[in-house]
């Protein structure tokens, strides 16, 4: 049986020459995003951000849940892949970070698709659920402070529609989990979070290899 291959730099260099779709305006915010302090490692992956819209695409999905907006990056993506009268529902910490995607999401003429909540996740994620109601997002994209990570794809099952996908990322966390000496709060959390879907009855899972690992779960 075949192994999976080793993505050398080579490999990865021939993928997004034949595979990446990435525009002018999608190469800029990339570009600023990296010239922030630490933002080359936490801004999502050219390749990552064109899967998130292809799976917005294959769900059908009119309602997007982002937890963890940065500068938007993801945020466009999948906007982008959004039908007429699609909204993403993005929520940050800060709004720093959003207004750096604002100006982008404006030029890629999607502005008005994009619900942007700004304050501590956990509660704004209370909140979504107290105004919209359970299972009101079609595909919800998970990519914030690792230690909570649990606490997010709990509220993410409970407002995500049957059938519906939640995206995880980071689900490899830099290798981290599977570095014995790696004990912090963040890489314990997302080893948690992987061993329990694992054996979570209420999805199909399936971990992607794939940037800093993704994770899929199909709502049941």
């Amino acid at each position: 049986m075949a192994d999976q291959i080793l993505a050398t730099p080579e490999i990865r260099e021939y993928v997004r020459s034949v595979s990446s779709r990435e525009d002018p305006i999608l190469a800029e915010l990339r570009a600023q995003t990296a010239g922030l302090p630490g933002g080359a490692a936490m801004q999502v992956m050219a390749e990552e951000g064109q899967l998130l819209a292809l799976l917005v695409g294959l769900t059908g999905a009119r309602s997007v849940l982002e937890i963890g907006t940065f500068t938007g990056y993801s945020t466009l993506c999948m906007a982008r892949a959004l039908p007429p009268g699609g909204t993403v529902v993005t929520l940050d910490l800060q709004g720093r970070w959003p207004a750096i995607g604002a100006d982008y999401w404006r030029r890629a003429e999607v502005d008005d698709r994009i619900d942007v909540r700004i304050g501590d996740a956990t509660q704004t994620l209370v909140a979504l659920a107290d105004e919209r109601g359970g299972e009101s997002f079609d595909l919800v994209f998970i990519d914030a402070d690792k230690a909570n990570y649990g606490t997010y794809y709990e509220a993410a099952l409970n407002l995500v529609r049957p059938e519906g996908l939640i995206v995880i990322d980071n689900t490899l966390f830099f290798g981290r989990v599977v570095d014995p000496d790696s004990h912090d709060p963040d890489t314990a959390a997302v080893r948690a979070l992987n061993a329990s879907l694992r054996d979570d009855p209420r999805v199909d899972v399936s971990m992607l290899t794939m940037a800093d690992g993704i994770t899929l779960a199909r709502k049941k």
